[in-house]
């Protein structure tokens, strides 16, 4: 008996790669926009968090965390403050989606009690797309 041990030819073998390439690029483009849009989801649900855990603060102590307190206020008792009843956050103060750290602003602008900002992917204010901030006024 005589065996067939023929391998592929290597124009087979570029033919499979270019496929594979072409395919590759139809999918990968939508694949990555899902990645972004579930990181700025995500962004705004931590938001979401901070902003019910702000309002228990508030409620146990009448105000809400200064700037110097910030958002780790939710998680240790600040010194100097009665009715503290925390943490208010189960496991920490989380960064943002990005690796950076949310922004908090007590007082807010334009009258808010506070702001909470993520400044995008590009951890820099302003930006568009990917790299947009998410605010806590946005979300109302």
């Amino acid at each position: 008996m005589r065996r067939n041990n023929r391998g592929f030819t290597l124009v087979e073998l570029m033919v499979v790669m270019i496929i594979i390439a072409l395919l590759a690029g139809f999918v990968a483009p939508k694949f990555f926009k899902r990645v972004d849009e579930s990181r700025r989801t995500a962004a705004k649900n931590q938001i979401s968090a901070f902003e019910s855990a702000l309002d228990m603060f508030y409620i146990d102590t009448g105000r809400y965390p200064t700037n110097e307190e910030g958002l780790e206020a939710l998680v240790k008792k600040p010194e100097n403050i009665k009715n503290w009843k925390g943490p208010y956050l189960k496991k920490g103060v989380p960064k943002d989606p990005w690796g950076n750290d949310y922004v908090y602003k007590c007082p807010g602008q334009d009258g808010r009690d506070y702001d909470i900002i993520s400044y995008g992917a590009d951890g820099a204010e302003g930006g568009e797309g990917n790299n947009a901030d998410i605010t806590s006024w946005q979300q109302e």
